[in-house]
């Protein structure tokens, strides 16, 4: 894809990032109804009808390119060039009337996310990027911090206790043990902040390919380092580790990662 070409579907991501926003606010902080998935997740009305607006959008734009969303699925699968949706990333945030949620938009071209969009409506800020064209936020260039020492480093995670549930705990500790500060500042927030140079790290124990898509051009784009747990540079291996460079070795070794 020309940078021309890529340009143009990341200047319409982060346009339809933002009229998707727009849906999500009219429902926030306003008594939404939430359901449960079957696998325990919250959904809303305003998961579905963001989803529904963008897969609308995609398709009368790009007929024949593939979509995947958390709420409605795949069509297309074979497709070269595949839209990643996540209408609402952190709704238990926004079920609750915590303005940390966002909504994600990566392309895939051949299985390599080129371009991510998130959008942050309750905070009014956006981080775009896309393969070679740069990281920006709110319309201004985004790059990671230039923090070297790990005591001075803020990691967030998105729940802390999801390291045990999967296995990761003793990395988890070993980390937290050294890093400056920890918190709990998750979800597409947590990587937002490692993009814009505020973190120094994110890390997800667990998270879905609508997750993590949108994050890896994001994050290369800001000058960072983004892999699985496993160290595969990846997002459908399940986990993400988002860093600056410079600390990017000596996080993954206090994680316990070999590769």
């Amino acid at each position: 894809m020309s940078p021309e070409t890529l340009g143009q579907r990341l200047e319409f991501a982060v346009d339809l990032a933002f009229r998707a926003g727009r849906i999500t606010l009219a429902h926030f902080q306003n008594g939404v109804v939430v359901e449960i998935k079957s696998d325990a997740s919250p959904v809303t009305i305003a998961d579905r009808a963001a989803e529904m607006f963008l897969r609308e959008r995609i398709e009368t734009a790009f007929p024949g390119d593939g979509i995947v969303g958390e709420e409605f699925g795949m069509v297309r699968t074979g497709a070269p060039r595949r839209w990643i949706l996540d209408p609402i990333d952190g709704t238990r945030s926004f079920v609750r009337g915590v303005p940390l949620y966002g909504i994600l938009i990566a392309l895939e071209d051949n299985g390599e996310p080129l371009l991510g969009v998130i959008h942050l409506p309750a905070l009014g800020e956006t981080i775009w990027a896309a393969t070679g064209l740069g990281c920006w936020w709110n319309g201004r260039r985004a790059r990671v911090s230039a923090t070297e020492r790990i005591g001075d480093a803020l990691v967030v995670t998105s729940d802390a206790e999801s390291f045990e549930r999967h296995g990761r705990a003793e990395g988890w500790n070993r980390l937290r043990r050294v890093a400056g500060i920890c918190r709990t500042w998750g979800d597409c927030y947590g990587y937002a902040l490692v993009a814009t140079g505020r973190a120094e790290a994110m890390i997800d124990p667990v998270l879905s390919v609508w997750d993590a898509a949108a994050i890896l051009p994001i994050i290369r784009e800001a000058g960072g380092v983004v892999t699985s747990l496993n160290g595969t540079a990846t997002h459908e291996a399940g986990s993400l580790v988002a860093t600056n460079s410079a600390l990017a070795a000596e996080i993954r070794q206090a994680l316990g990662m070999t590769t």
